[in-house]
């Protein structure tokens, strides 16, 4: 998995040493909890993601207005939003997440590869529900002490969503105070997607708290499928992204169940 993982570590730290996460704002966050909003939603759960490009799939959709696309996911249906601050690989950038906090109010993830706490710190100004840490990075050594990372998140006032994607990260991402634990079916070495990944993860596993399905969900089906195999919610973008129609899109797949 190596070459992936330290390209995305390298990226980051381009990123703070270009002092992409100095901010001076003070947002506020969401009045809502996500994981409250993930119990009583009779339908599915969605976490739509507002990103303009990634590692596999180059770009993704021209750089447009992120606000607009934001207020159309959530008049489709979408129970909080994931914006990309990642610059490099992602074209992402807090200054879309600002833009996007300032008009909505559902919760709402900054979605990075986090390596240092200068990124928390950003998290915690530009008005962050949560932040997201890839389990990967702590058990390859890439960093050390996930729960240093989880403790100084929840001091600032931030949850924490831990992506796994092996049944051992995922045992790991389980001993951490982490709110949420999300399943990543990609694999971050060969980059390919297979939804089983949350079936093969879940499997005969006693849930502690609601976990997410995140990677290569395009249909009501694939929801119905990780819904059977035990996913809470789901977090979906490039499918999205793509779409001519995004509202009509978060519908549908909202209506999955």
């Amino acid at each position: 998995m190596g070459h992936i993982l330290k390209k995305l570590v390298n990226n980051s730290q381009t990123a703070i040493d270009d002092g992409t996460y100095e901010i001076t704002n003070q947002m506020q966050k969401s009045n809502q909890d996500l994981i409250h909003l993930i119990k009583i939603h009779s339908h599915a759960p969605l976490i739509t993601e507002v990103k303009f490009a990634s590692p596999s799939l180059g770009k993704i959709r021209t750089v447009t207005d992120p606000v607009s696309i934001a207020k159309s996911m959530i008049s489709g249906g979408a129970q909080a939003l994931s914006v990309l601050t990642q610059p490099n690989l992602f074209h992402g950038s807090p200054d879309y997440f600002i833009k996007v906090r300032g008009v909505v109010d559902v919760p709402m993830l900054m979605k990075d590869i986090m390596i240092d706490k200068v990124q928390i710190d950003a998290g915690a100004k530009i008005g962050a529900d949560y932040i997201l840490l890839i389990q990967s990075l702590f058990d390859q050594g890439y960093l050390k002490e996930i729960d240093e990372f989880v403790d100084y998140g929840h001091k600032k006032g931030l949850q924490i969503l831990i992506e796994v994607h092996t049944k051992q990260e995922f045992q790991n991402a389980l001993q951490t105070k982490a709110d949420l634990v999300g399943i990543n079916n990609r694999n971050l070495d060969t980059l390919e997607i297979d939804l089983k990944t949350t079936e093969n993860i879940l499997d005969g596993i006693e849930k502690s708290r609601p976990i997410l399905s995140e990677s290569g969900i395009k249909t009501p089906e694939d929801i119905q499928y990780l819904k059977k195999c035990g996913a809470d919610a789901f977090l979906v973008g490039s499918s999205i992204m793509k779409s001519d129609n995004i509202a009509e899109m978060v519908r549908g797949l909202v209506n999955a169940y």
